[in-house]
């Protein structure tokens, strides 16, 4: 195994639109988010869109623009007592600060995506759009590791109030 590290560039795709401008004003988790936005897709990637309309949902793939920093552990941001290993937790001040999030298509017009289920702030660079695939993408035997059902229960709670 080799020890040079490689760096990979990636561009922008478009930049999600929401009501959201306060980092602490934004649902924690899209799967329980009803607040609506937009996908502005630029220009030059609008004929990647085709054949997506048939789709429910989609994953997008983000850079966390506003995140802090880069670390390696962080406090959960529900029952964030003790940090945890940085890869065992959605934080945003992550290596790369890149984010997923699964949200609904509404609708498509032209190079914008309406969706539904948004957590992100606006503004938010996207850096990916994959179609959400159920037969690939749920595991419906996975574990939660750490991640309790009360853990889950205070973030649909604190995310179900935006």
């Amino acid at each position: 195994m080799s020890s040079v590290r490689e760096s990979h560039a990636c561009t922008a795709i478009g930049v999600v639109r929401t009501p959201f401008g306060d980092p602490t004003a934004t649902p924690i988790q899209a799967a329980f988010s009803t607040a609506s936005g937009a996908v502005e897709v630029y220009p030059e990637f609008r004929d990647g869109l085709s054949a997506l309309s048939g789709f429910s949902h989609l994953i997008l793939i983000y850079r966390f623009h506003r995140a802090a920093g880069e670390g390696l552990a962080e406090r959960p941001l529900i029952d964030g007592a003790e940090p945890h290993g940085i890869f065992a937790t959605r934080h945003f001040n992550r290596p790369n600060r890149l984010g997923v999030s699964v949200v609904r298509l509404l609708g498509i017009d032209g190079a914008t995506l309406a969706v539904e289920g948004v957590d992100l702030l606006d503004g938010t660079p996207v850096l990916d759009i994959k179609p959400y695939i159920p037969a690939f993408d749920c595991v419906p035997d996975a574990t939660s590791g750490w991640v309790t059902p009360q853990h889950v229960v205070q973030i649909k709670k604190q995310s179900a109030s935006f």
